[in-house]
């Protein structure tokens, strides 16, 4: 399931001139386990981290790491302006948890309240980003994977019954 619909995605004449033009290498746009599985995890990995340019930074992993690109371009967007100010203060919440400090309740919730406390929440946000960004990663690499494998095997056990009928 997981496995074909990355297949049925394999490539156009179109994309083929665009990445001999461009001289792309094929590795950034492979739809293998290992590279969908990667690119995923890079992707949410750094969509958690409360900093600017989290698209740049996919683009400055792509000399040290072999992995899909546009998927690790995409998973980036699980964070969004919509959702960045609660994940970010669950981040901060979890992190003084873990660091055992007082919590600075805002008044009101937006970006401004943490520009304004950043000297205060810039240990323990950065702490609760670390935990979410390794733990939700990893999940969804592991679940990739998984679904991966379970995929191809179930693809392999109806090809056997159907050669048996």
């Amino acid at each position: 399931m997981v496995r074909n619909f990355f297949k049925k995605k394999r490539s156009s004449s179109k994309l083929d001139s665009v990445i001999e033009k461009y001289n792309i290498p094929r590795a950034y746009l492979s739809t293998t386990r290992k590279n969908v599985a990667k690119g995923v995890f890079i992707g949410i990995f750094i969509a958690f981290i409360p900093a600017p340019g989290h698209m740049l930074s996919v683009i400055a992993l792509m000399p040290f790491a072999r992995f899909n690109v546009p998927i690790a371009l995409s998973a980036v967007w699980v964070n969004n302006p919509i959702t960045m100010v609660p994940i970010y203060y669950l981040e901060y919440k979890t992190g003084s948890l873990f660091l055992d400090m007082h919590i600075i309740e805002p008044k009101h919730m937006d970006v401004s309240w943490f520009f304004d406390n950043l000297t205060h929440i810039f240990l323990p946000l950065y702490m609760g980003t670390l935990f979410y960004s390794l733990a939700i990663s990893s999940f969804f690499y592991f679940m990739i994977n998984f679904l991966w494998k379970r995929s191809v095997h179930k693809e392999r056990y109806q090809n056997r019954l159907d050669e048996e009928n």
